[in-house]
């Protein structure tokens, strides 16, 4: 690390995984306090001192049990504004899930784009830097800030769990709908410097009207493949299965699908479960507590994404480069 190690906090709901954060840096987590009031409002404080100091600050915006999406962002919002009040030389929330930028665009009259809101809250207190993790639509997130937004990807964590499990069959990668071939065609790409032979690619139609999927066709050839969907999140899983039936009706071998966030919302489980998905991997920006224990013991691998968050940290604060880690370097 840096010859001055930055401040690592984790806040309450995301301190398991920021433990495993501090772990991999050689660093405790920086300790702070959190009163809760009995009107549901909050305040929360460090207890070290971050004057002229470089602070980091782990919280996924994930919706659970008890906490909101909205909840988590205002917490963090507080927490990096009083780091900034206490005299920090640079804060950087590290977000492994970052709440609504799923709407990054007007998709009918009068709409809100509620991705570039959540940056302007950032930006209004004074936050000097966001670091998120495969997020929906890169371009967009890029975009919306006026501050630096860093950004990590997982296609070589999937691409190391598995790159071992297709042997010698032939491989393609699929997208589940027209919006998401550059993700799935740079996962293909870093699947083909692996495999060290040519992987083929898919990718299926996907129409949405008032909350209903449509869209049955296929272009490329699944035939005889072991064919991997790629998707940045899983929500009620019926992208994947449809994309996962349609494979298989085409004569793909074995259906595998890779998405980074793992929502699985609803009735999530009982979709994947389902004979048409073989293997689920996911990341751990947010903890499968919704999907039963058979289905994790079984079919869904959780994928640690601790260690690339730990050398993103090292590196934006060392001034190494973000770029070489995603590409492998």
């Amino acid at each position: 690390m840096h010859p001055e190690n930055p401040h690592l906090f984790a806040l309450d709901a995301s301190r398991a995984f920021g433990e495993r954060v501090a772990q991999q840096l050689g660093l405790p987590l920086a300790r702070h306090e959190v009163r809760e009031f009995e009107d549901g409002e909050h305040k929360a404080r460090p207890l070290e001192s971050v004057r002229d100091q470089d602070a980091y600050v782990i919280h996924s915006l994930y919706g659970e049990p008890g906490q909101s999406a909205n909840d988590k962002l205002v917490r963090l919002l507080f927490f990096l504004a009083a780091l900034k009040d206490a005299g920090a030389a640079r804060v950087t929330a590290v977000v492994p899930y970052l709440a609504y930028a799923r709407k990054d665009r007007r998709s009918k009259p009068r709409d809100p784009v509620g991705s570039r809101y959540v940056a302007q809250l950032f930006e209004a207190i004074g936050t000097d830097r966001v670091l998120a993790f495969d997020v929906h639509n890169l371009a967009a997130y890029q975009n919306a800030f006026r501050i630096p937004a860093e950004h990590l990807e997982a296609k070589r964590l999937f691409v190391a769990q598995i790159a071992p499990l297709l042997g010698d069959a032939s491989v393609a990668v699929v997208s589940p709908d027209a919006g998401g071939v550059k993700r799935a065609e740079a996962f293909r790409q870093a699947l083909v410097q692996a495999l060290g032979r040519p992987v083929g690619a898919a990718f299926m139609e996907k129409y949405r009207s008032s909350g209903v999927v449509s869209g049955e066709t296929v272009v490329g050839d699944v035939a005889g493949t072991t064919a991997v969907i790629v998707d940045d999140l899983v929500s009620s899983g019926t992208t994947l299965a449809r994309a996962a039936a349609a494979c298989k009706r085409l004569g793909a071998g074995r259906v595998f699908a890779a998405a980074s966030h793992g929502v699985f919302a609803g009735e999530a489980g009982s979709v994947l479960a389902g004979p048409d998905l073989d293997r689920v991997f996911v990341t751990d920006s947010i903890p499968p507590f919704r999907l039963p224990p058979a289905l994790l013991q079984g079919k869904v691998t959780v994928v640690d994404t601790a260690p690339l968050f730990a050398e993103a940290i090292r590196r934006l604060h060392s001034g190494g480069s973000l770029v070489e880690l995603i590409e492998g370097r």
